[in-house]
């Protein structure tokens, strides 16, 4: 249908649209037309993708002395299909209506592993996916192409009307550039799927070292040292012109390649990014024995016996104490180490992650004095008996991440189904919405049946909390209502677990005592991993079972990528089984 909100031509590609939707429309609109950032709630199920899309294009047409880019946000890769498939629909609907004026170049950007179509890179990813990281830097490394064809690049990102993306596109620090600087400030950001958008932020600036990272570190250092004097001794004028950059200042950051971003520099605050790289690490073998000494406090950090938490200040001040490395210095490390590694042409970024994540912590650690802690643990919480150091430097402020977003574009859209209480995300964020509105559901759902169980069969209580999980009662009766529920439902059954390891010590229990081999007989089981790759083909393959009318069900996790994007419709989600409520683990140090 085509109607008109005020002065803009709205195209909306079906024939019914909810009373909600058309309210979401008008105050985005009223968002946009004020040049400011909005929050809008508007509950899962009733259309707000299409909706948003349809007016932000909309919109776009009617500005045709600017038109303005969208930048659509999602969590998930199956949210970004999903997405990308109502932008065709719609598309097509606005050209059919509007004609060739309509038509807009949209692009979604993924990982290398689900993006890269060279035949020899896709070769070797079928031995190893994590090859196609480096098979494909090796190709398209600046270097690589200035010495084979200096235009073979072509950055679609300059030319796209939309771009579809996940979350740290935007808000991770070390690869934001990739796209952010060829956007024009009157862009509209969409952050879709937002309710977790303050732990995405705090995540995106929070490291952890563990022992075997300094291990890998040290690895790196070795093989490092070995190029820089391979080069010194083929191509030292290659050296020395880096040494020379440095000595004039940053500038070198604004003139990283597209295909380099991945060496990007974590959240730095403008006056630094116009200061100088301390002397004492302008020279290659100089910063190698400053991380040394890095290294080697680290690891002397983590022979702590205690839980320990403080301040960057005062992390700072001991390690220029004790292993007399300056705050300035810390600062840089991220930049010193992108620089050369770009010098001595190394393009194996799996590989020399250990020392990309020290370096991330020492720049950050330097950086902010306020908003982060610097904890230091013996053991895993959950697991007191089992040694494993941790040093965690844990970002407390969300809003360190997200405010060059804020900073930077003219409007910015925080929505999800949902956001409430939603006057909190302002303060977590800290950013002064021109709208921010919650809409409620207009028609009722009467095929749901909604049910709360919190005792089995045998009247035993059932619950996920930390003290009652494991229980063998809780456990048995958790099976025993998933045999008499696939027993009965027909097609396909969807389960979420409160976690990864305890939906794994749960299938492990019920394999155990023969649940699982009863499960089997009725349906086929799959079950979300950890790894994207292993979980879409369960996937693929549990929408088969459903089709065909085997039967099937779906163990997942709450709040993990199969719950945020993927949707259960008609036969594929016959029954939806929540086994206990994901509350937040309140005791960690961290939080």
């Amino acid at each position: 249908m085509i109607f008109k909100i005020e002065d803009v031509t709205v195209c909306f590609p079906y024939d019914y649209i909810y009373p909600e939707q058309f309210e979401y429309m008008v105050e985005l609109k009223r968002a946009l037309d004020a040049k400011g950032h909005c929050l809008l709630e508007m509950p899962t199920g009733t259309g707000k993708t299409i909706a948003l899309l349809s007016l932000i294009t909309s919109y776009r047409l009617s500005r045709t002395d600017f038109p303005i880019k969208l930048v659509y946000c999602t969590r998930t890769v199956p949210q970004m299909e999903k997405t990308l498939a109502e932008l065709k629909l719609l598309h097509d609907y606005q050209v059919r209506h509007l004609g060739d004026q309509a038509k807009i170049l949209s692009i979604g950007l993924s990982s290398r592993k689900n993006l890269c179509v060279n035949p020899k890179v896709l070769a070797a990813a079928e031995e190893n996916r994590d090859s196609v990281d480096a098979a494909c830097r090796k190709r398209t490394a600046s270097w690589v192409r200035a010495s084979e064809n200096p235009n073979v690049q072509l950055y679609m990102v300059k030319f796209a009307n939309v771009i579809v993306c996940s979350y740290q596109y935007l808000l991770d620090p070390k690869v934001a550039g990739t796209i952010s600087k060829e956007l024009q400030n009157e862009s509209v950001v969409v952050f879709d799927e937002a309710h977790n958008i303050d732990n995405v932020c705090i995540d995106a600036l929070s490291v952890t070292v563990r022992r075997f990272t300094l291990q890998g570190a040290n690895r790196n250092l070795n093989k490092l040292r070995q190029e820089f004097y391979r080069f010194k001794a083929s191509d030292a004028g290659r050296l020395q012109a880096e040494y020379n950059r440095l000595v004039q200042g940053l500038a070198l950051r604004g003139d990283v390649s597209g295909t380099d971003q991945w060496l990007a520099n974590p959240a730095l605050p403008q006056d630094i990014l116009e200061e100088a790289v301390p002397g004492n690490i302008r020279r290659a073998e100089h910063f190698v024995h400053v991380l040394r000494w890095l290294l080697q406090y680290l690891e002397a950090r983590l022979d702590a016996e205690n839980v320990e938490k403080e301040s960057t200040v005062s992390f700072v001040s001991s390690l220029t104490s004790r292993a007399g490395i300056e705050q300035k210095t810390l600062k840089f490390c991220y930049d010193r180490l992108r620089s050369l590694m770009l010098t001595l042409e190394i393009t194996e970024a799996d590989e020399f992650l250990p020392i990309q994540r020290v370096c991330d912590f020492a720049t950050l650690v330097g950086t902010y004095a306020r908003g982060f802690s610097v904890i230091t643990e013996p053991y895993e919480e959950r697991m007191p008996h089992v040694s494993d150091p941790i040093l965690q430097l844990s970002c407390h402020d969300a809003s360190l991440a997200i405010k060059p977003v804020f900073d930077r574009f003219q409007s910015v859209v925080i929505t999800s189904g949902t956001l409430s209480p939603i006057d909190l995300y302002p303060r977590l964020l800290s950013f002064n919405p021109v709208v921010s509105r919650s809409f409620k559901m207009s028609m009722t759902r009467d095929c749901i049946c909604p049910m709360v169980l919190t005792r089995g069969s045998d009247q035993l209580p059932v619950s996920t909390k930390f003290d009652m999980r494991s229980d063998p009662g809780v456990v048995r009766n958790y099976g025993k209502l998933l045999l008499e529920m696939v027993s009965i439902v027909p097609d396909g059954v969807v389960c979420f677990f409160i976690s990864y390891s305890y939906m794994e010590s749960i299938i492990a229990t019920w394999n155990e005592t023969g649940i699982l081999h009863e499960t089997r007989q009725q349906k086929l089981v799959f079950l979300e991993s950890q790894d994207a790759v292993e979980t879409t083909s369960a996937l693929d393959n549990y929408r088969r079972a459903c089709d065909c009318g085997r039967g099937a069900v779906f163990f997942s996790v709450a709040r993990g990528k199969v719950a945020e994007g993927i949707d259960f419709d008609r036969h594929y989600g016959r029954l939806v089984v929540m086994f206990g409520v994901p509350f937040q683990y309140t005791l960690s140090k961290g939080k």
